[in-house]
This record gives structure tokens, C-alpha cells and sequence, in this order.
């Protein structure tokens, strides 16, 4: 638990470099043998528009090819909850653990749980969910990012 909270510390780090630069503040990184081996702060606006930059999805673009083997052995940290394209995809990459730190109550993915296909039902096809974890700290980080996403959409 000390380390998780630590690296969604980092995570938040990464939310607030994203907000600076115009984006929405969310930030995500993956940690395997308790290093950090890639980030993602959101990057959906800017540079320009591309409704796949979430962070998590920055995060897992940045992953060293050679690591892939051990992604049971990773953990995706993020300070919100993740949608259902960042939750499909840490999934079908196999990251073994998502840490987040809010909880999306409008589009998180936490509902997709008990409805996945059979496949999954098996500890070894399914990651660790773990959060809302850091709520005080992640909570008004999404909502200024609904509310730009609002503002914009």
C-alpha cells in the first residue's frame, strides 16, 4: 500500500504536467520491479486532438518491447479510474495490477468486471483492481478534467 500510494504520487505528478500543457489532468504510469518503465500524462487535446491519447494508453505505447513478457508481473497506476478502451487494453496486454486513484463514476470500467467473457474468469487472464485509492488527492483532478471535457464536448 506505501508504494502504491508513492507511485500515484508520481501519477499525479504526471496529471498536473498534463493540465499545464492544456490537456485534461490524468496521468498514468506502469511500474515492474517497483521502477517506473513508462509514463503517460493525458494527451488528448494538445498537441492536437486524437481521442486515443488517454494516459494509460500513452502509458502502455511507452512500455520497452523486451518487457512484455513480464507484463503479469506490472502494475498500472492512474489517478482515474480507467474507461473501457484503457480498461480493454491493459487487459488484453496483461498487466497484472491497475491501481487508480478516483473512481469514474460516469465512464469507468469497474462495471465491465462481472460481465467479462469466460476467458477471464481464470486469475491468470484477469489483473488486480485496486482503487479508488487516492480519492482527496484524484477526486478534483477529474473533475476539472469532466469539466473541460464538458467545456469542449
Amino acid at each position: 500500500m506505501k508504494n502504491d500510494i508513492y507511485f500515484l504520487d508520481k501519477a499525479v505528478e504526471l496529471a498536473l504536467r498534463a493540465e499545464d500543457f492544456g490537456n485534461m489532468p490524468i496521468g498514468a504510469l506502469i511500474v515492474l520491479d517497483g521502477k517506473i518503465i513508462a509514463e503517460g500524462p493525458n494527451a488528448l487535446l494538445v498537441p492536437d486532438f486524437h481521442p486515443g491519447r488517454h494516459a494509460e494508453m500513452e502509458a502502455l505505447r511507452k512500455v520497452p518491447v523486451e518487457l512484455w513478457p513480464r507484463a503479469k508481473e506490472m502494475t498500472c497506476y492512474t489517478t482515474l479510474e480507467p474507461c473501457i478502451m484503457c480498461f480493454g487494453s491493459l487487459l488484453l496486454h496483461r498487466v497484472g495490477r491497475v491501481v487508480f486513484g478516483a473512481e469514474d463514476k460516469k465512464g469507468g470500467s469497474h462495471v465491465l468486471l462481472p460481465h467479462l467473457p469466460e476467458y477471464y474468469d481464470d486469475e491468470q487472464n484477469l489483473f488486480e483492481w485496486v482503487g479508488p485509492l487516492l480519492p482527496g488527492v484524484c477526486d478534483p483532478l477529474y473533475k476539472r478534467a469532466a469539466q473541460k471535457f464538458d467545456e469542449l464536448f
